[in-house]
């Protein structure tokens, strides 16, 4: 049992603090509490989330209660961790809201009945400018500025605000105040998590174990996921789309989305990816569609998919606009029809041929340069964007 759990437990993680402890903890209370503290700065939760929740899933499985907080506090300060300038502050509003749809998501993966949701704006309210100070007086400004990212703001003469300083301490106040048993986070939420520790201690309690994931990079391959830089999956997409963004993902990025997405023989998949890497990254979407919506809907998709980009056939589910406008230019047609982004990135796509009309009926389309007009008339006319944004559009 030990040995399974340990197997399971380790897999992907990046820095253990520290395995003997873990199994001591778990010798002595055999139920751990085991924290993830988020703060909803944003709406929707991506697949970069999910490494960490399945991780906590993980640990439910083995019987262990996972303690989910909420940051409605902290997140109106702002984690500085890995930013090199200060967060712009969020109304107490948008929070709340966004916390709302946090807990809606995150149960789409761990079990609601063995985790316990917690606000920590429930304690920290509470400390007051007295409690504040008291916690403030923990640390010296030496310490924090050991941080990677304070120390090299501090090195850019970049501003960094007193505010930010409290941020480690009051996340780890956190830990104290639930009485953590084993707290998870990314590796660059390391310090913070250490931070936890330390207050644990001075609290007269037992130190958490610190355990550290990667950050999961976006379908890039190159920067981590993130809405903003336009390179995530998010889990409220249609299954049709979190398919089609997983078969966008770079070669390169495979084998972590499958070490840190699935459950799947990391032995297996390495060779799969060798051997044959389209294939590879089919069972890969297959898998990922699958486990948020659902085998049947998962094999659909991938029909879809197949449909489409395989065997040339055009979705069945494209979105109609209609327009009194019959002539546009490509570049304008593409940024109003929300085909890209902007202005550049629609002549990028021309550039590379990745504009493509059908007329109705048709199965084969004609590739359009950014000199060319693209003309509409009350026939449905269809325009495909890159490889997987279609449009059908009307003038009428």
């Amino acid at each position: 049992m030990e040995k399974d759990f340990l197997q399971q437990i380790k897999r992907g993680v990046v820095e253990l603090i520290s395995e003997q402890e873990l199994l001591d903890k778990i010798s002595k209370k055999k139920h751990l509490r085991v924290k993830l503290g988020v703060d909803p700065t944003s709406p929707d939760l991506h697949l970069g989330h999910t490494v960490l929740l399945r991780k906590l899933r993980q640990f439910q499985d083995f019987g262990h209660t996972i303690v989910f907080i909420i940051g409605d506090f902290t997140a109106q300060i702002g984690d500085p961790s890995g930013q090199d300038k200060t967060r712009p502050i969020i109304t107490e509003e948008k929070i709340l809201e966004n916390a709302k749809t946090y807990q809606e998501q995150v149960f789409k993966i761990l079990d609601k009945s063995k985790t316990e949701v917690r606000y920590n704006s429930e304690w920290l309210n509470k400390l007051g400018v007295k409690g504040i100070l008291k916690l403030a007086s923990k640390y010296t400004v030496a310490r924090m500025l050991e941080r990677d990212d304070f120390s090299q703001r501090f090195k850019n003469n970049t501003p960094i605000t007193t505010l930010e300083f409290m941020y480690p301490l009051l996340q780890g106040h956190d830990s104290v105040e639930v009485n953590a048993d084993v707290e998870m986070g990314g590796n660059d939420q390391k310090f913070n998590l250490l931070v936890g520790r330390e207050l644990q201690r001075d609290a007269g309690l037992e130190a958490q174990v610190v355990m550290t994931m990667p950050l999961l990079v976006g379908t890039d391959g190159v920067k981590k996921m993130s809405k903003s830089y336009k390179n995530y999956i998010a889990l409220n997409d249609t299954p049709k789309d979190m398919f089609g963004k997983t078969m966008s993902l770079a070669d390169e990025a495979m084998y972590a989305y499958f070490e840190l997405l699935t459950n799947e023989d990391l032995d297996k998949v390495k060779q799969e990816i060798k051997d044959n890497p389209r294939d590879a990254k089919v069972k890969l979407a297959h898998t990922i569609v699958k486990q948020y919506h659902g085998e049947a809907v998962a094999d659909a998709s991938k029909q879809e998919f197949e449909n489409v980009f395989s065997k040339k056939e055009l979705p069945k589910d494209i979105h109609q606009f209609e327009t009194k406008q019959k002539e546009w230019k490509p570049a304008d047609f593409l940024v109003e029809f929300k085909l890209a982004p902007s202005k550049n990135e629609a002549r990028r796509l021309l550039k590379q041929n990745a504009i493509e009309v059908f007329s109705s009926g048709a199965t084969e389309g004609k590739i359009i340069s950014e000199n060319d007009v693209i003309v509409l008339t009350a026939v449905p006319t269809i325009v495909r964007a890159g490889k997987k944004n279609f449009c059908k559009l009307v003038c009428n």
